[in-house]
């Protein structure tokens, strides 16, 4: 099993560019196999649930950089603010507010994303470009001062149709240049475009992504 993690993850390195970043979303996957990649130089995992974040932490190497790239209820903030690398599902103003006052209370810095609603199917969560022109005309992003406002994140419609998945990755960097121009143009860490998954990744790298978050690619269909 081992190998087979390995070639994969060569192979997908070797895809992408030197610039883009991969996330092995490791979400429903056993320690042994994350521990498997991490020994062959992986140290970025992303996972969609709290419980299951906060078990892999306690149980596999510290310098792993844990990423929670699921919807994340605010109650669950608590749980992972003292080490979670980056979140990239911040897709409210309490869910902002909340992940400060965890952070704050850690003396961290959180690692954020905003991320936005692009895709045409109900079941996803995010922003739209409107709400959050709004709350940053309102509350600058200096008044979040226990964040650090790294980009913006995204997911497409699960679709075939290439034109529709790559309109809808065009229009996240669209939201991103708008947001960077107004609101974070001195800001050097807000640089990030997290989209794209194993079906998709490579148009993602096309339209703009320095992050793909990839799961069945590495490790292997369910």
């Amino acid at each position: 099993m081992s190998n087979f993690l390995a070639d994969n993850l060569t192979e997908i390195l070797n895809s992408i560019p030197k610039h883009v970043t991969l996330v092995a979303v490791s979400k429903t996957k056993p320690i042994e196999n994350i521990q498997n990649l991490y020994d062959v130089g992986q140290r970025i995992f992303g996972e969609n649930r709290v419980q299951e974040l906060e078990e892999k932490h306690q149980a596999l190497p510290k310098d792993i950089q844990w990423h929670l790239i699921g919807h994340l209820q605010r109650n669950k903030v608590k749980y992972i603010a003292p080490f979670v690398a980056l979140i990239h599902s911040i897709d409210s103003e309490r869910l902002l507010d909340e992940v400060n006052i965890q952070a704050k209370k850690n003396d961290r810095k959180i690692k954020v994303l905003l991320q936005f609603y692009i895709a045409q199917e109900e079941t996803k969560f995010g922003f739209d470009i409107e709400e959050t022109k709004e709350l940053f005309t309102r509350k600058s992003p200096e008044k979040f001062d226990s964040i650090e406002f790294c980009g913006v994140m995204g997911m497409a419609s699960f679709s075939n149709d290439e034109n529709q998945v790559r309109k809808e990755f065009k229009n996240l960097k669209v939201i991103f240049d708008q947001l960077k121009s107004t609101y974070f143009s001195n800001s050097p860490s807000f640089s990030e475009i997290s989209m794209g998954m194993s079906g998709d990744y490579q148009l993602a790298i096309e339209e703009g992504s320095t992050m793909v978050r990839v799961g069945s690619s590495l490790f292997g269909k369910r």
